[in-house]
C-alpha cells in the first residue's frame, strides 16, 4: 500500500489532484483544505496517503498532514460516512474544528458543512468512537469556537503527531504515546527529525 507520495502538482480538479511523481501521474482525492495548501506552494510537495480498495477501483486519498489523515480514518468508521463524505467534512472543517464541534455537540455547525446534511452530522456526533477521537484534539482557539471543555487539550501537530501515530502503530496506547512524545519534544527542542523524536519518546516510555 502507498503511505505517502512526493511530487509536483500537475493539475487540480474538484475533489482532488494529479500528482506527478517521477513522470507517473497519481490521481489523488483530497479535501478542499489540502488542495488549497497544495496550490499555495510551488515545487515538489508531500502528501500522506490512505489507499482504499473496493470491488472495482483502487483510490488514493491525500492529506496535507497526519491530523487530517487521522480524522479521515475516524470518520469513515462511522456508519454511512464513506470516504467521499469524510472529505466533505474535512473540506468544511479542520480536524481541530471538527473535534471542537463534536466535543461541544454542535450539531448545527456540523450539519452546515456543504453536502453533509443533518442526519449524517447527528450520526457523527453521536458515534462513541468519534467522541473518543475528539478528546485531546479540540482546542478553545479552534475557529474561535470557545466554550470547549478545558479537559480537551491541544493535539500534537506536525512531526509530533507523526511520532504519536508511529508509536500507536507499534501497539502503544495513544494517551501514553502522546505524553511521551510531548516530554521528548520538550527535552530535545524544535527541529528534531521524526526518527529521532520517536527514539527519544521510546526512551521516555522505558521503565525507569
Amino acid at each position: 500500500m502507498i503511505g505517502s507520495l512526493r511530487g509536483i502538482v500537475e493539475s487540480v480538479h474538484e475533489g482532488g489532484c494529479v500528482l506527478d511523481v517521477n513522470g507517473v501521474g497519481y490521481l489523488v482525492a483530497c479535501s478542499r483544505k489540502t488542495l488549497d495548501k497544495l496550490t499555495a506552494k510551488e515545487g515538489a510537495q508531500r502528501l500522506l496517503v490512505e489507499t482504499r480498495v473496493s470491488q472495482d477501483a483502487i483510490t488514493l486519498f491525500g492529506f496535507a498532514d497526519a491530523g487530517e489523515r487521522e480524522a479521515f480514518r475516524a470518520l469513515i468508521e462511522v456508519k454511512t460516512v464513506g470516504p467521499q463524505k469524510a472529505l466533505l467534512v474535512l473540506s468544511g472543517l479542520t480536524p481541530a474544528q471538527l473535534a471542537a464541534a463534536i466535543a461541544a455537540k454542535e450539531r448545527k455547525r456540523l450539519a452546515e458543512v456543504k453536502g453533509l446534511g443533518a442526519a449524517t452530522a447527528n450520526r457523527i456526533i453521536d458515534e462513541p468512537a468519534m467522541q473518543k477521537w475528539a478528546v485531546g484534539r479540540a482546542t478553545p482557539e479552534a475557529d474561535g469556537a470557545g466554550g470547549i471543555p478545558a479537559a480537551a487539550a491541544a493535539a500534537p501537530q506536525g512531526v509530533e503527531s507523526d511520532a504519536v501515530s508511529a508509536l500507536v502503530n507499534l501497539g502503544m496506547k495513544r494517551p501514553e504515546a502522546a505524553a511521551a512524545v510531548g516530554r521528548a519534544a520538550k527535552r530535545v527542542g524544535d527541529g528534531v527529525p521524526l526518527e529521532a523524536l520517536i527514539t527519544e519518546a521510546l526512551k521516555e516510555m522505558a521503565p525507569r
